[in-house]
């Protein structure tokens, strides 16, 4: 049985983010579209999503049946560090408001996306749902962790509640077209292909990134972030079997999404120097933050539900670096 219909109304807030925007042209893809009014879309412009009442009334006008929250305010470790106030804040509020909105206006299913960042800093290996509050968090993004760690459990007080059916996914470090390409705020795969990029545009003899190279990350193409969250929507039931429990044996309401293709940062940035064809010299400034040692997730709940990452790591970098050139050539990225 599919708890998707044909006949949904889907409304995908953050729509023209990475995430967003791999979601629309997925469901596009599936038959939904803005012309059958079955894709329901808002831009900043049209809608501030930290205004309370604003989206209360969007909700009121539109009521969707379909929620996925694709929308936060999202960036690397110096941006987190930065803005530690805008961070917590803004994602709280964007959250809380849609999450109400959708409960309160009838929406029947709500997906919110959050982050691997919600982890403790010093997890065990790879990462299971029950982890979650069992260590502290990293610090230079604990802003947005307790943000997003808020979400979930703001959606699972509201299936425990009023029997609300709100899920959330939890990907690895995502990539792909879309990035946030942007000097101060982007993340690590973007933040390297732009950096790698501009070093050969400039011919210059070496390229510094950030911290010791050491951690380890696994990757994952945000298409088949994509498609994990339309088999979700359409599949899972966190009361079914083989849904994830806790540790006292209850249905956990969130499930970890991963590649298994993990790779240390020195290797991810050799990597992306080759394929660009960079010639110069990889310095580490160690004077900057690393981050987390690791974070690797155990996917083995949504693998039950017969999902995988279809996109290996080498394709999904030529991919991403190929739109990141047609950013260029329309002048949505500049140097």
């Amino acid at each position: 049985m599919s708890l998707l219909d044909k006949d949904d109304s889907i409304y995908i807030a953050g729509s023209s983010g990475m995430v967003g925007s791999a979601l629309t042209k997925l469901f596009i893809k599936k038959g939904y579209n803005y012309q059958n009014k079955k894709l329901l879309k808002t831009s900043s412009k049209q809608l501030d999503l930290t205004d309370r009442e604003k989206v209360l009334n969007w909700f009121q006008d539109n009521r969707p049946n379909i929620v996925i929250i694709a929308a936060a305010k999202v960036g690397g470790i110096l941006a987190n560090q930065s803005s530690p106030v805008e961070f917590l804040l803004e994602n709280i509020k964007i959250q809380n408001n849609l999450i109400e909105s959708s409960y309160k206006f009838g929406a029947k299913r709500l997906l919110f996306l959050g982050s691997s960042c919600i982890y403790p800093k010093h997890a065990s290996q790879p990462i299971k749902e029950d982890y979650l509050l069992n260590g502290n968090l990293e610090k230079s993004n604990q802003w947005y962790a307790i943000a997003k760690i808020a979400g979930i459990k703001l959606c699972e007080a509201y299936r425990n509640e009023y029997n609300f059916d709100a899920i959330s996914l939890m990907p690895t470090n995502l990539y792909g077209p879309k990035d946030n390409y942007r000097n101060k705020d982007s993340h690590v795969m973007a933040s390297l292909i732009r950096k790698f990029y501009e070093a050969k545009y400039n011919n210059l003899d070496e390229v510094i990134c950030w911290g010791s190279g050491s951690p380890l990350r696994e990757f994952l193409y945000v298409d088949d972030f994509a498609d994990a969250c339309f088999k979700v929507l359409k599949e899972w039931d966190p009361n079914q079997k083989n849904s994830p429990l806790d540790d006292e044996d209850k249905p956990i309401n969130w499930m970890n999404v991963g590649s298994d293709y993990e790779i240390s940062i020195k290797n991810l940035a050799e990597k992306i120097s080759k394929i660009i064809d960079y010639k110069g010299k990889i310095i580490w400034d160690r004077n900057m933050p690393d981050g987390t040692p690791r974070k690797k997730l155990n996917s083995k709940f949504i693998k039950a539900l017969n999902w995988e990452a279809k996109t290996n790591l080498d394709n999904g970098i030529i991919k991403t670096i190929r739109s990141f050139e047609d950013e260029l050539k329309t002048k949505t990225i500049r140097f």
